[in-house]
């Protein structure tokens, strides 16, 4: 029941349906390799293929019945359903059986039963038109509805004809559906592939999105603990470098340490989740921007030519921002080494008075390199925004004009926090 359902909506509800044939696209891969001037008019390539078949067959209906006064109308009945298929692909079917049927009726001709020559030509450019525009199921059941028409037609009225050729019809226009149905099918699979290599780049991005934040997250609880670490000793030890100290000041003190203390027990209670089983805190402090001369001598180990320039009052920043600045510079030289290997890079780190600012760009990759480029997702970049937005800066990442790479960041840093 459900089926038939289906096959009525398929094929007569549709059949009224205004779906007007698309143009190419101007900016697809195929346009966009012709010259400028003609793109315009190559976009309407479908449509001229179209109007093309259809002249054809008007033109095969009027020398079929030339001589007679129904030649014109069997060339625009014809011409009419193949120019139908470019609005109403399903009306265009249904208006060639229609025409099929009123020429065989009018036609003084003895052979060709029941598809006269342009007929022929007509119905197959039909059937090959809708069954590109629509679904194979349907492709299927206008095929078999032309057999049921040609076969009727065949068994009732073409006793009298000295040819018939609903077999030839069929078996052309089965072996054009079949072709038609496997590109069908071919596309479906290239789409739906290609709508599991985007979910899985998308889940790919989300993982190493919360794999990077879960990696700020266990930096910064190191540089959290060790600030409230050395807070909770010195408000410990301050009492006692003042001789004989108020009460009320031992007492806050004292209550300076608890605070301390109880802070720094919920921070390692929450931020704790965030730590794998294996995760073992580092023995040496956190790298800040004064380690960066022996992070640029690695790479040059590794073989990156690499220079720095510096800019502004050298002055120490909040350890977060120093932090997060290292990594920066760590991340996209890296990127360079695996992306471009072989190319020279330039660390720029500027500070300003409302912050710091960083530049790392890298020139193209030298056509020949001992060591090849590594293709992959590059997620390095998802780190460095997640880090930059931590901050609340602002970062810039895209290719130069001579093919290299370059991003720039800036991280604000308040008066307040830089101040000593």
């Amino acid at each position: 029941m459900d089926a038939l359902r289906g096959l009525r909506q398929d094929l007569i509800h549709d059949a009224f349906a205004y779906r007007p044939l698309p143009r190419i696209r101007v900016d697809g891969p195929r346009i966009r390799r012709l010259p400028e001037g003609i793109r315009e008019y190559a976009s309407w390539t479908p449509h001229g293929m179209v109007a093309a078949a259809g002249l054809l067959s008007m033109a095969i209906g009027v020398s079929s019945a030339e001589g007679s006064g129904t030649s014109l109308l069997f060339g625009l009945l014809a011409l009419l359903p193949v120019l139908l298929t470019l609005v109403r692909p399903l009306g265009a079917f249904w208006f060639s059986m229609a025409a099929t049927a009123v020429v065989g009726v009018f036609a003084d001709m003895w052979d060709d039963w029941p598809w006269l020559p342009s007929s022929f030509a007509a119905h197959l450019t039909v059937l090959t038109v809708v069954a590109l525009r629509t679904r194979p199921r349907i492709a299927a059941w206008m095929w078999f509805l032309t057999a049921v028409y040609g076969i009727f037609a065949e068994t009732l009225f073409g006793s009298g004809h000295y040819g018939t050729n609903t077999l030839p019809l069929l078996f052309v226009s089965a072996l054009a559906l079949l072709a038609i149905t496997v590109l069908h099918t071919r596309r479906a699979a290239k789409q739906e592939v290609t709508a599991q290599q985007s979910e899985t780049a998308h889940e790919r991005s989300k993982r190493t999105l919360l794999e990077e934040r879960t990696t700020i997250a266990r930096e910064l609880h190191d540089v959290v603990a060790h600030h409230m670490s050395v807070v909770a000793i010195q408000a410990e030890a301050a009492p006692y470098r003042v001789e004989n100290p108020p009460e009320e000041l031992e007492k806050a003190f004292a209550t300076i340490r608890e605070n301390a203390v109880a802070a720094l027990t919920e921070l390692r209670r929450v931020l704790g989740v965030v730590r794998a089983e294996d995760y073992e805190a580092p023995d040496a402090p956190q790298p800040t921007l004064a380690d960066l001369d022996a992070l640029l001598a690695n790479v040059r180990e590794a073989g990156l030519t690499v220079d720095k320039a510096v800019t502004g009052a050298v002055r120490e920043l909040p350890q977060g921002v120093e932090l997060s600045a290292y990594r920066i510079v760590q991340e996209a030289l890296s990127n360079t080494l695996r992306h471009a290997p072989g190319a020279t890079a330039r660390v720029e780190i500027g500070y300003v008075l409302g912050g710091l600012g960083l530049r790392i760009v890298n020139g193209r990759a030298p056509g020949l390199t001992l060591v090849k480029s590594t293709h992959g997702a590059g997620h390095g970049i998802t780190g460095m925004r997640e880090r930059v937005s931590m901050l609340n800066g602002e970062m810039t990442a895209d290719e130069t004009e001579d093919g290299g790479y370059e991003v720039t960041v800036f991280l604000p840093v308040s008066m307040l926090e830089d101040s000593p």
